[in-house]
């Protein structure tokens, strides 16, 4: 079947003369990258990951998201629906990280190599799953600013969702047991690929981004090619001038973090909201909140509105509604600041699920 250049604006229907369209140029590399991860996962076969295992996988999870235009499109491309031992496995990985990734465990990785799964295949299989959670959210993002929803969902206030409480990771290190604004380590479940391991073409790839001395960066550079492109996709979204200031976009990150329970990416995102927005007690109040409970009050209208709806993208399923964007419109954000937030919280459903099932933070210098 031929695939669409632009996944997204087709499943979303997206009028090509309309504002949403002409935001979306104005963000032509995140575009353009969330495309072209979609090509490293999709666009050719792999003995060590059969496509046809990808396209099983990636149309559960859309459906477990319940955005039918991805599951369908998904669905649309297998042609081969056989279920072995080893596809099992994938599929167990798939329900949790796409439902409850903070219960992910070591040995939940453990299981997947004494199954029959290289270490690159693992860390494809989670890059896939994370992905297609990332793309459920900009197409149902999407959808919703175009006034093309399929179906209406209830309003549902979303909450801080539970998070790690352990005193120490798995290697002995004291890990963090709330959220923070302080600089953490993270250590990988499994092995990062020894930078000696990498060609010194790979190694400028890897140095360009500032990833060679990062577990986390070179365990996902096991398939470098897909990193690349993540990559691309991450300061496409984060890092392009105009439309909704940086701040409020590291805000999104963190409230996404927050509805995950991912302590790491919080760390980084609230304490950079915290710098660019110069409200650092605003962003401590959102880290605090507790488990189940809401995450938008006592901020100024604006912030409010940010905060109730980045929570509600990251909801699984997504609970955003129309209300929700028309509350953001009165607040005077225009097109691309409102794509611009849909983006910014959909990545980290794609980040946090990367983080929170392959490893875990911990406190340096302790």
């Amino acid at each position: 079947m031929t695939q669409p250049h632009d996944l997204l604006a087709t499943l979303a229907e997206i009028a090509p003369q309309s504002a949403l369209a002409a935001a979306r140029e104005q963000r032509d590399a995140a575009t353009t990258h969330s495309q072209g991860s979609y090509q490293a996962l999709f666009g050719a076969e792999d003995a060590d990951f059969p496509l046809q295992q990808r396209f099983i996988v990636a149309a559960q999870v859309a459906r477990w998201h319940q955005v039918a235009v991805l599951s369908d499109h998904y669905a649309q491309q297998i042609t081969d629906a056989g279920i072995s031992p080893r596809l099992l496995l994938a599929l167990d990985h798939a329900e949790r990280l796409t439902l409850r990734p903070v219960s992910a465990e070591p040995q939940h990785l453990a299981a997947l190599e004494q199954g029959g799964w290289s270490l690159a295949a693992i860390v494809t299989l989670s890059q896939l799953i994370a992905f297609v959670s990332f793309q459920s959210r900009v197409v149902y993002g999407l959808r919703l600013l175009g006034d093309r929803l399929l179906e209406s969902r209830a309003a549902v206030v979303a909450t801080a969702g539970p998070w790690h409480t352990q005193p120490h990771t798995l290697s002995g290190k004291p890990a963090p047991v709330a959220f923070t604004v302080e600089d953490l380590g993270w250590e990988p479940w499994i092995a990062a690929k020894p930078l000696a391991e990498f060609s010194e073409q790979e190694q400028q790839t890897l140095a360009r981004f500032g990833h060679t001395d990062s577990d986390y960066f070179r365990l996902l550079a096991r398939n470098l090619p897909l990193l690349e492109q993540r990559t691309l996709t991450d300061k496409g979204i984060f890092y392009t001038a105009g439309g909704l200031p940086r701040a409020e976009r590291e805000l999104a990150a963190a409230v996404a973090s927050k509805v995950n329970g991912c302590i790491f990416c919080a760390s980084v995102h609230a304490r950079k909201a915290a710098q660019l927005s110069k409200q650092p007690d605003a962003v401590q109040r959102l880290l605090a909140v507790t488990p189940g409970q809401p995450l938008d009050e006592q901020n100024s209208a604006r912030w409010q509105a940010e905060i109730a709806f980045a929570a509600a993208l990251s909801a699984t399923p997504v609970s955003a509604t129309p209300q929700q964007v028309q509350a953001l419109r009165d607040q005077g954000l225009s097109e691309l600041e409102l794509l611009d937030l849909v983006q910014s919280a959909a990545f980290f459903a794609w980040a946090n699920r990367l983080m929170l099932t392959l490893g875990e933070p911990f406190i340096p210098g302790k």
